[in-house]
C-alpha cells in the first residue's frame, strides 16, 4: 500500500524508538572514534599539531559517501527489505569489522587508514537513518522523531565514552609498551563493534518502510542510470535558501565539534590533568630508573585519557536529558526550532570556553553538560528544520548533500584551520577549546538568519 506524504499515520513512541534504535550502534562507533582516535594516534607517536590532519580522511569520506548513499537509497526498493535498511546492514557489517581492527594498528599510517574505512562505513549506515525519519513520519512528528534519535545518540555517546574506563575498572590493564594501544581500549572497541551490529539488526527486523508513492515513476527513474551524477550536481546547484542558511550554522557548529574530537585529549590531559604524553627523547631508556619513569608517565597519560573520555561522555548524558525533555514536549506541542537551537549552541559555546578556566577536573562535568545541550540540538533541530523545507521524494540525496555543510568545516579544521585559530590565542592546546566555544556561539547567532516559517515550526495544515 502506497502512503502519500500528507496521509502518513502518526506513529507511537515505541515505533519511533524501534526505527531509531540503530543509532545506538552508530553513536557507539562515532563516540569511540571521536573520544579515542586522537589517543590512539598519540600512542602511536603522532605530534599533537599533526592530529587534526590525521583526521582529515574522516570528513572527506563523508563529503563523498553521504550524497552517493543518499541518492542510491532514494532509488532503492525491495519488497521485503525496503529502501534504507539494506544500507543500514552493509554499513553495520563494515563498521563493526573496522572497530575490531583499529585499536590493533601497528603504525600511525595504519590507524589513519582504518579511520578512513571506519568513517566511510559508519556514514553508509548513518545517512539513511536521517532520511528514514522523514520517510516514515508526518510533518507534525518530525521534531519528535529527530529528538528521539538524539535521545538514543545521547545514550550511546555516554556509554561508549565511558567504555575504556569501565573496562579498566574491571581489571583490564591501561598499561602498555610504547607504541601499543592498551588492552582496555581494545576491549572497549570490540564491545562497540558488537553493539553496532546488534542495534542495527534490531531496527532492521522491527521496522517496515513505505514503498514509493508512484512505483511506475520510481522504476522509470531507477532505470535511467545516466542521471546519477547529473541529479546529484543539479540538487547541489538548486540548494534551497533555508538549507544554505542552515549550512552556515552547521559550518561553525561542526568546526567546533571537530576541534573537540581531535584536540580535547591532548588539551585536557595537559592543561587539566597535568599528564601529557611523555616525550621519549627526554628519557634514557637504557637506565632502569629513567625507563620506569617513562612507563609511569605513559600510564598516567593513558589513565588521564580514560578520564577525558569519561568526562566527554557527560555531553552524551546531558544531550540525552535534553532530548528526553524535548521528546515529551514535542509529542504534544510545537516548539520554535530556531530559538531552541540558538540558545543551545550558545550554552555549548560557554561550556567549551569554561574548560580553560576549570580549577579541577571535576568541573569538566559542568563544561561538558553545557556542550551536551548544543550536541543534542545539533543532532535534531537542523534536520527537523531542513525536512520541512525540501521535496520529500529527494529526502535521501538532500540529507546527503546537507552533510556537505558538516564535512567542509571539518576538512578546513583538519588541514590547518584549527591549529592556526588556536595559536592566535596562545601556544597551549587547551586554547583549541576556546576556539571551539567562540565558533559555537557564532553558530548560535546565525540562527537569526532563518525566516522560513515552515522550518521554524511545523504547519499543521501540511499534515
Amino acid at each position: 500500500m502506497n502512503v502519500k506524504t500528507a496521509t502518513k499515520p502518526r506513529l507511537s513512541f515505541w515505533q519511533i524508538w524501534n526505527m531509531s534504535f540503530g543509532f545506538l550502534g552508530i553513536q557507539f562507533g562515532f563516540a569511540l572514534q571521536g573520544g579515542f582516535m586522537s589517543r590512539i594516534f598519540q600512542t602511536l607517536g603522532a605530534d599533537k599539531d599533526n592530529i587534526p590532519l590525521l583526521w582529515v580522511a574522516a570528513p572527506l569520506t563523508g563529503l563523498i559517501v553521504q550524497p552517493i548513499i543518499g541518492y542510491l537509497s532514494d532509488h532503492t526498493w525491495h519488497p521485503r527489505w525496503g529502501r534504507r535498511r539494506p544500507f543500514f546492514f552493509i554499513g553495520a557489517v563494515l563498521s563493526s569489522l573496522a572497530l575490531l581492527v583499529v585499536p590493533h594498528s601497528s603504525a600511525l599510517w595504519v590507524a589513519a587508514g582504518l579511520l578512513w574505512i571506519m568513517d566511510a562505513s559508519i556514514n553508509i549506515s548513518m545517512e539513511p537513518f536521517r532520511a528514514l525519519v522523514a520517510d516514515k513520519l508526518p510533518e507534525s512528528q518530525r521534531s519528535y522523531g529527530f529528538v528521539t534519535q538524539t535521545l538514543i545518540i545521547g545514550i550511546g555517546t555516554w556509554i561508549a565514552s565511558n567504555l575504556p574506563w569501565m573496562v579498566s575498572q574491571l581489571g583490564v590493564s591501561d598499561a602498555a609498551p610504547e607504541g601499543v594501544v592498551p588492552m582496555s581500549v581494545k576491549v572497549a572497541f570490540a564491545i562497540g563493534a558488537f553493539v553496532f551490529l546488534a542495534s542495527i539488526l534490531y531496527t532492521i527486523f522491527t521496522t517496515t518502510e513505505y514503498p514509493p508513492e508512484d512505483m511506475e515513476e520510481f522504476e522509470r527513474q531507477k532505470k535511467n542510470k545516466n542521471q546519477f551524477l547529473i541529479d546529484i550536481i543539479e540538487n547541489i546547484g538548486n540548494i534551497p535558501t533555508t538549507m544554505k542558511k542552515l549550512g552556515l550554522i552547521q559550518f561553525f557548529s561542526w568546526f567546533a565539534f571537530f576541534t573537540m574530537w581531535s584536540l580535547a585529549n591532548p588539551g585536557l590531559t595537559e592543561h587539566v590533568f597535568n599528564a601529557p604524553i611523555p616525550d621519549k627523547s627526554l628519557f634514557n631508556m637504557n637506565n632502569p630508573t629513567s625507563a620506569q619513569a617513562f612507563t609511569e608517565a605513559n600510564t598516567a597519560f593513558q589513565k588521564a585519557s580514560n578520564e577525558v573520555g569519561r568526562y566527554m561522555g557527560v555531553y552524551g548524558l546531558s544531550s540525552m536529558a535534553f532530548a528526553l525533555l524535548l521528546t515529551f514536549y514535542t509529542a504534544k506541542r510545537r516548539i520554535n526550532r530556531k530559538f531552541v537551537h540558538m540558545a543551545s549552541l550558545i550554552l555549548g559555546g560557554i561550556g567549551f570556553i569554561s574548560m580553560y578556566f576549570v580549577p579541577s577536573p571535576n568541573w569538566l562535568i559542568l563544561s561538558f553538560t553545557l556542550v551536551g545541550f548544543a550536541w543534542g540540538s545539533i543532532l535534531s533541530m537542523p534536520y527537523a528544520m531542513l525536512s520541512s523545507s525540501v521535496d520529500p521524494n529527494k529526502m535521501g540525496v538532500i540529507m546527503g548533500i546537507f552533510n556537505m555543510f558538516i564535512v567542509i568545516p571539518q576538512v578546513i579544521a583538519a588541514i590547518g584551520g584549527v591549529n592556526f585559530a588556536y595559536k592566535l590565542i596562545g601556544p597551549g592546546t587547551i586554547n583549541a577549546m576556546v576556539v571551539a566555544g567562540i565558533s559555537l556561539i557564532i553558530a548560535g547567532f546565525c540562527n537569526l538568519l532563518i525566516v522560513n516559517k515552515d522550518a521554524i515550526t511545523y504547519n499543521p495544515s501540511r499534515d
